[in-house]
């Protein structure tokens, strides 16, 4: 009955995420048919890697003919931050949870998952995640049909228009944490100023997107972290190549480990009082990126 009621919950939860990724999925859609690749490779992308940034930089690479070491590291610099993440995660997932348990839900870990996972109170049962997946993850069938589908209907102005229900998802991820604790909204804005030295100082502008969000996470995080244990107070919780399909792997393969093994190496309970500390504040910073 508690397995039922965590999924049902689950879906509630994930109607919102659903509606943003349904708005913002057309752009790789088009991108993907635009490029040369065939609807079902395109729908292959999707089901098999969870990472916006991911699908559309492993598109390049496959539309330029690069090499699998090349999408490999692309994969893998692009989703660090999800390796964060899970650590966080694993320490949010009931203890009981078996393995296979663990590795499904590390299949579905995005940043909006992730969000609503981290902000329930409690431990989370793996159903939940299961619940918020079922309806809000990319891997469903229904929206990477759609995706490919709309790179010849969609004009590019609709698109324009559909980030914006995309950028409002992701910041009610982190509004009601905020309201509860004022420590959170500092993390948020230090994640916030940390990310605006990127953009504007010259030479840290020309930092990649992904080590901006792994640079900014682990510096408030750990900062946060050592201010709690300093005051003692814890808080609470076009041309295509014929190798294309090995470059799906590959970025299917990357995509899933970096998220898999934290949760799996990460089972037991974390005593550390700076260790669980950080990882509480990971989920601030990351919401704000």
């Amino acid at each position: 009955l508690m397995k039922k009621e965590s999924f049902k919950q689950g879906i509630t939860d994930g109607i919102p995420i659903a509606l943003g990724y349904l708005a913002v999925s057309f752009t790789f859609g088009m991108m993907a048919v635009q490029g040369g690749l065939s609807i079902w490779q395109a729908v292959l992308i999707s089901l098999t890697n969870l990472t916006s940034a991911g699908q559309f930089a492993g598109l390049d690479i496959i539309i330029a003919g690069g090499s699998l070491w090349e999408m490999a590291l692309t994969q893998l610099i692009i989703n660090l931050r999800y390796c964060l993440m899970s650590f966080s995660l694993s320490q949010k997932l009931r203890r009981d949870e078996t393995w296979g348990h663990r590795y499904g839900v590390a299949f579905g870990v995005t940043d909006e998952i992730f969000g609503v996972s981290a902000s329930k109170p409690g431990k989370v049962s793996a159903f939940y995640n299961y619940g918020v997946m079922s309806v809000a993850s990319r891997d469903g069938p229904l929206e990477p049909c759609l995706e490919a589908i709309s790179g010849s209907i969609l004009p590019d102005f609709i698109t324009e228009c559909t980030w914006s229900c995309h950028l409002w998802n992701v910041f009610g991820c982190h509004y009601s944490a905020i309201k509860k604790n004022k420590a959170v909204l500092l993390v948020v804005l230090g994640a916030m100023a940390v990310s605006a030295l990127f953009a504007w100082v010259p030479v840290l502008s020309k930092v990649s997107s992904g080590f901006v969000i792994i640079i900014t996470t682990i510096l408030v995080a750990g900062l946060a972290a050592c201010f709690a244990r300093l005051m003692k107070k814890m808080p609470r919780r076009k041309l295509m190549k014929p190798n294309v399909y090995i470059y799906i792997l590959v970025m299917a393969g990357v995509t899933y480990l970096i998220r898999m093994l934290p949760l799996a190496l990460a089972k037991k309970e974390i005593t550390n009082p700076f260790i669980k500390s950080f990882l509480f504040y990971v989920p601030m910073p990351v919401w704000q990126l």
